[in-house]
């Protein structure tokens, strides 16, 4: 990943490269190189083939002291930092996040913990909008089956317990396009609107979790507001540093993704945004503290005395980044095309398939494991899991897909492998050869205790 630096001749703005010559002829600095990028993750634990970014995400040793030198700051000087130093840093890095993500204004960015927790703040509005008796019993709120189980949770504490009629959207696993996703995602909004009601909530993910899968999120956008869905809020936990993150373009009201898992950020951290809009009512932190009411990203800047260092190391991240060859656009273009290239590698040595076209994935993608394993329930794919974390040195989350009515002998579970700018291809082949060595044994889940 490593790449030279750039050299430019220093020429007047005539082109002539004679008339005038700068005393100290200025370089441009190289990009990060290999070696180095293996200093800045050299914490990671050696033994372990760390395949599976997605789940926690990574940060740099650039990253970690530049959070011990905001840590150090707070505790040097409590009152002056809380004062003079915490406002100030947040906004500087909420103003970074604006410009990432093409949004309009600043105000329209609030800095939470993470994605979970904007769930619960967008999520209570709508409950919110039950309990007052500003929907009727019975409207609906419209997500994917595949969400986070995390945000179903939130959606069965906050909606269904506030009377709200939930409707998932079924998809089929393995994927071959987006029209699956589009034609199934339009019969639930029908559904959602079926005797009168109306749907007042869409809750889509941009990158699912498992089953990974990149979800056409402008499209069904476009679809909500074609369908008169109230409010669209994008669950988007891995996308920023990991997918392309365009409010302008995307068009929903509420999105939201974690700065942990794929842009460098130490945990935790992720953004929420509020489009600014006369018909998306005000959201409040459901931690309340001094600031209530001046609004979620002021209220979200300070719920109490706490850590907030992964809130303003974002500047550094930024830094961090721009070492790389093309910023975080190259870095997510690099990984793409890296998972992809495992993904097919895994593929072809066990005899399977990916779990999606590679276009619909971005730096994950599933790729199905040798039916012979024996992966029959979500229990088993826990305990696989362990197993070739404790024996085999591999961390790689894997996902049950229950047989359909009729199949015989077909691939019940996949393995969702990440690509980030530490992995080594010898990460993938300790992962490719673990799973041989267990086909080759006769090994199934079976064989493995509770």
């Amino acid at each position: 990943m490593a790449s030279s630096p750039n050299h430019h001749h220093n020429h007047t703005p005539n082109g002539d490269s004679k008339t005038h010559v700068p005393k100290k002829p200025k370089l441009s600095p190289a990009f990060i190189t290999a070696s180095e990028i293996a200093s800045e993750f050299s914490h990671h634990d050696p033994n372990i083939a760390r395949i599976n970014n997605g789940s926690f995400g990574s940060c740099p040793a650039f990253i970690i002291e530049a959070q011990r030198q905001w840590q150090l700051k707070y505790l040097a000087q409590p009152d002056h930092f809380y004062f003079n130093e915490l406002k100030k840093g947040i906004h500087q890095s909420r103003t970074i996040i604006k410009d990432l993500i093409n949004a309009d204004h600043v105000e329209e960015v609030s800095i939470v913990d993470n994605a979970t927790t904007a769930a619960a703040i967008v999520l209570q509005q709508a409950a919110w909008g039950f309990s007052e008796s500003k929907f009727d019993k019975g409207d609906a709120v419209v997500m994917l089956h595949y969400a986070y189980g995390a945000v179903k949770k939130s959606i069965e504490a906050y909606i269904s317990r506030a009377g709200g009629y939930v409707i998932e959207v079924p998809l089929p696993f393995p994927l071959t396009s987006n029209d699956e996703i589009i034609t199934e995602f339009k019969k639930a909004l029908e559904k959602g609107k079926a005797n009168g009601r109306r749907v007042r909530l869409a809750v889509i993910d941009h990158i699912t979790s498992m089953p990974c899968v990149v979800i056409p999120v402008r499209e069904l956008v476009k679809i909500c507001r074609e369908e008169g869905v109230d409010q669209v809020f994008v669950d988007a936990a891995h996308s920023i540093g990991c997918t392309d993150v365009d409010m302008k373009l995307i068009g929903a009201d509420y999105y939201t993704s974690n700065l942990h898992k794929w842009f460098f950020c130490p945990p935790a951290i992720a953004f929420l945004y509020c489009r600014k809009s006369p018909k998306c009512p005000e959201l409040h932190h459901p931690v309340v503290s001094h600031e209530y009411g001046n609004g979620l990203a002021i209220e979200s800047a300070w719920i109490g005395t706490r850590d907030y260092s992964p809130q303003l190391v974002v500047p550094s991240v930024l830094d961090f980044v721009n070492r790389f060859e093309g910023g975080i656009e190259g870095i997510k273009k690099r990984n793409h095309e890296a998972v992809v290239e495992m993904g097919n590698m895994l593929a072809k040595a066990w005899g399977t398939h990916l779990g999606c076209p590679p276009e619909m994935c971005a730096s994950m993608i599933m790729i199905g494991l040798p039916s012979c394993l024996g992966i029959s329930s979500e229990k088993d794919t826990q305990k696989l899991r362990t197993h070739l974390r404790e024996k085999f040195g591999v961390e790689v989350p894997i996902y049950f897909r229950a047989p359909k009515n009729g199949e015989v002998e077909s691939i019940t579970g996949y393995c969702r492998i990440s690509h980030q700018v530490y992995n080594k291809v010898d990460d993938y082949y300790k992962f490719r050869d673990a799973i041989n060595q267990l086909v080759s044994e006769g090994f199934t889940c079976a064989l493995l205790s509770n």
